[in-house]
């Protein structure tokens, strides 16, 4: 699969996907090679650094909330696993 997603932000802890990613397939941002362990839908996004519960997750070099449950490198981050900074996590919504 090559560039299906975009880091946005050398600070970044995940890309987002510029496609649907499939599980197994591979992830290039530049020298870093992510597998995918999920499917993770276009829009969405993939943890490029394993990331621990409690810890931030960082979307354009900006914290945008934190991790509710271990994140492995590979796996799709979203809202179950991830808490808000911004939004409640009750209703659906973009993050």
């Amino acid at each position: 699969m090559g560039n299906a997603a975009l880091r946005l932000s050398e600070h970044d802890n995940v890309a987002v996907a510029i496609d649907d990613i499939e599980p197994g397939s591979t992830v290039e941002l530049g020298e870093l090679t992510v597998r995918a362990v999920e499917r993770v839908p276009l829009g969405h996004k993939i943890a490029i650094l394993p990331i621990s519960c409690g810890a931030k997750i960082v979307k354009l070099g900006v914290p945008i909330g934190s991790a509710t449950a271990d994140i492995e490198v590979g796996q799709h981050v979203h809202m179950h696993n991830v808490q808000s900074d911004y939004l409640n996590n009750e209703e659906y919504h973009w993050e």
